[in-house]
Parts: structure tokens; sequence; C-alpha cells
């Protein structure tokens, strides 16, 4: 309890027509020559009505100081929701976010569910572009990706 209190900082950065992003972390350090800004310590980022927590996040931007890239590790989890209405939550051990092409890249043991479509999908590397409502996902070395649908009974509403 006395980690969060020591030190919260808030951090937001307006994006280009895309709203804002806000991320709260234990601390961060920045280097503005490199375009580099590094969040440590229960971070949660937030743009729209999308959610990434992780151990650390980092955020590389451009010379108009706008996030080009941002790659978060460490116990990762989300929610997203793509522009034709889809929704997702899952963890990963990597993500990385392009926020202009609302883009998401999870790396190493992913679990991802997609909310509103009843799927699952289970890999070691799973792509979501939420701009067009398309997933590409990977299995491990001798491992499969596994997806798993629920299918309804005819009776049954939904």
């Amino acid at each position: 309890m006395l980690r969060y209190l020591l030190l919260t900082l808030l951090f937001s950065v307006t994006l280009l027509n895309a709203g804002k992003l806000t991320i709260e972390a234990d601390r961060f350090t920045a280097d503005e020559k490199k375009g580099l800004t590094v969040f440590i310590g229960h971070v949660m980022a937030k743009m729209e009505s999308d959610e990434i927590n992780a151990s650390k996040i980092m955020v590389y931007t451009d010379r108009q100081h706008n996030p080009e890239k941002i790659i978060a590790t460490g116990d990762v989890s989300f929610f997203i929701e793509t522009e034709t209405g889809d929704t997702y939550a899952g963890r990963a051990q990597k993500a990385i976010l392009k926020p202009m092409e609302k883009a998401y890249h999870f790396f190493t043991d992913v679990h991802l569910t997609q909310l509103n479509q009843y799927k699952e999908i289970n890999g070691d590397e799973v792509y979501v572009n939420t701009l067009k409502g398309t997933a590409l996902a990977k299995g491990a070395d001798k491992k499969p990706v596994i997806m798993v649908f629920d299918i309804a009974d005819k009776n049954e509403t939904r």
C-alpha cells in the first residue's frame, strides 16, 4: 500500500485525432533527445476505451512528442475494443502497441478472449488491428494455436 502512496505519477499525451493516452505508474524516467519515456511499477495505460496494465511501459515518441510505439512488459493484462465493436480481454508477457495504427501485438503465453463473440485464443504471438478488425495468431515451438468457439444451443438466447 505504501508504494502506491509514495509516488504515483500521471502522464498524459494528446494523440492526433485519437483522444488521450493517459499513463499512471509508481515512477517514470524520460529522455527527450531519445524520445523515450519509461514507466515502472503498477503501470496502467488508457487510450479511449482500451487499457493495458504492466510492470513496465516504454513510450517512444516522434519529434513532435506524439507516441509512435508503446512496449509493455511484465504480466501484461489488457482490454481493447475494435472500431467494429469487438471487445477483447486477456494477458501476455509483452505487448507492442502502435497508437496511430491502433494495432496490438502480444507475445509469450498469450491468452485472449473475444468477449462479444465468445471466442478464446491461446498462443505465443497474437496480433490484433482494431481499425481493421483483424487478428492473427501463432503457436509456440511445438505448441499449436488453440481457438475455442462457444457454440450456443439453437434454443439458447444470447
